[in-house]
């Protein structure tokens, strides 16, 4: 997978090519790195996905392995928390505003969100493992 957060796109690639394009919403603060706990920014570098939770907060969840060795020990070295819980979900379990409407605006904490129906299809696709490239 990779992320285009200045396109606010996720792409599901194979052999180097786009198999599929899906509109996402980020982290409320989105241009840049996360670095610490509470700056709304969505990650940026090389990630695996390492869980898929059915019972999530939010509409299904693949979590991203953020904060890796990297992000910890810089965060850690200058007295902060990197945050955590960086995850590709669906809108928030109880949303009744217009799917369409609610990701036309970057709403998340720092994670990285879909349509429902989108983040069905993605959950049955991704496997535990799978790489995730996230950049600017």
């Amino acid at each position: 997978m990779k992320v285009d957060k200045s396109k606010r796109r996720l792409y599901l690639m194979a052999n180097q090519e786009v198999i599929k394009e899906y509109r996402i919403a980020l982290g409320a603060n989105p241009q840049g790195h996360k670095k610490v706990e509470g700056d709304k920014k969505t990650p940026e570098g090389f990630y695996r996905i390492i869980a898929k939770n059915e019972e999530s907060r939010f509409y299904r969840s693949l979590r991203i392995d953020y904060p890796n060795e990297y992000d910890a020990s810089r965060a850690f070295s200058q007295g902060q928390n990197p945050g955590g819980d960086i995850m590709i979900h669906g809108l928030k379990n109880g949303e009744t505003r217009a799917g369409r409407y609610v990701q036309s605006f970057d709403w998340t904490d720092g994670c990285i969100a879909l349509l429902n129906h989108e983040m069905d299809e993605l959950f049955d696709m991704i496997e535990v493992g799978t790489p995730i490239q996230i950049e600017w």
